[in-house]
């Protein structure tokens, strides 16, 4: 009978699981290097934007650190900019992405996943096909319909372009392909309807694929500087990224502090959500991927 000591020592980790010593120090060394390059220009916005007006954010004499660390920045910013006007359009665009998204995604994805009927892989095909062309090769066609449409400097003309992407549809359509068939076979048998069983089957096991979605619409929808800049006018009808880049303008005096301020306070609720969100997103990166 082995005691609870010899249980543990099998249970514990041994350093020959994870290779050899200099195998891990180049693991981590690696892993460290990756680290720096993604997350170390987010912390050097955030430390510039606590600096005082007596230290360099740029030059020879410029410090890493602050020595004198302030708020000022972002006091600034909260009194000379309507942030909270800002936000709110952010947020008016972003729930308007998502629900949409969400909705067309699915539906879209769902009837790509069902096999037998005529034209499906051709609508598959051209899904994928209209991922190749960026959007800077449609900018111009899409101005012209927001234009046509009388949404120039609206909200909903921001919205509009992206209220369904390829990319989140094809990934609907290899979640519900990961449910096995006889599943719904089963719910067929028991008299579910169609509309049942995307209900109660196949949206539950493809709640890491909608995290996906949610997250990835949030992400495009609250960081996007292109075409708001294009279609909106009215300062009132801004959004976050779009009025903060006015920090930039002579009329704040080119103080770098604000730039980095802004950029921090732009990336902060991004990063809120993945936290919040990065079990279910790995898990819909994996399950999407499967016969996509």
């Amino acid at each position: 009978m082995t005691t609870v000591v010899e249980r543990r020592r099998r249970l514990l980790p041994r350093w020959r699981d994870y290779g050899r010593p200099r195998d891990l120090v180049v693991r981590y060394l690696l892993l460290l290097f990756v680290l720096a390059i993604t997350v170390g220009p987010l912390v050097w916005q955030f430390l510039a934007s606590l600096k005082s007006t007596s230290e360099d954010v740029f030059g020879a004499n410029a410090s890493l650190l602050p020595h004198h660390p302030t708020l000022r920045a972002y006091r600034a910013i909260f009194e000379q900019v309507p942030v909270a006007t800002y936000i709110r359009n952010s947020l008016i665009v972003v729930v308007l992405s998502i629900a949409s998204q969400l909705v067309f995604s699915a539906t879209a994805g769902y009837m790509l996943s069902k096999p037998g009927w005529k034209g499906r892989r051709a609508v598959w095909v051209l899904l994928a096909a209209s991922m190749m062309f960026p959007f800077e090769s449609i900018m111009v066609s899409l101005f012209l319909s927001i234009r046509d449409l009388g949404l120039v400097d609206s909200v909903v003309g921001v919205w509009l372009p992206g209220f369904v992407g390829a990319i989140n549809v094809l990934l609907m359509r290899g979640a519900f392909l990961a449910v096995p068939r006889e599943i719904e076979d089963s719910a067929m048998l028991d008299g579910a309807s169609e509309w049942q069983r995307f209900r109660h089957l196949y949206l539950p096991s493809a709640w890491g694929a909608i995290m996906v979605v949610v997250i990835n619409t949030f992400i495009s929808a609250w960081d996007d500087f292109l075409w708001p800049l294009i279609v909106l006018r009215s300062d009132s009808h801004f959004t976050l990224t779009l009025g903060l880049a006015r920090l930039q303008s002579s009329s704040f005096g080119y103080d770098q502090r604000l730039v980095m301020a802004g950029a921090v306070i732009s990336v902060v609720p991004v990063l809120v959500l993945f936290v919040i969100t990065q079990r279910w997103f790995y898990k819909g990166v994996s399950a999407g991927a499967v016969k996509f």
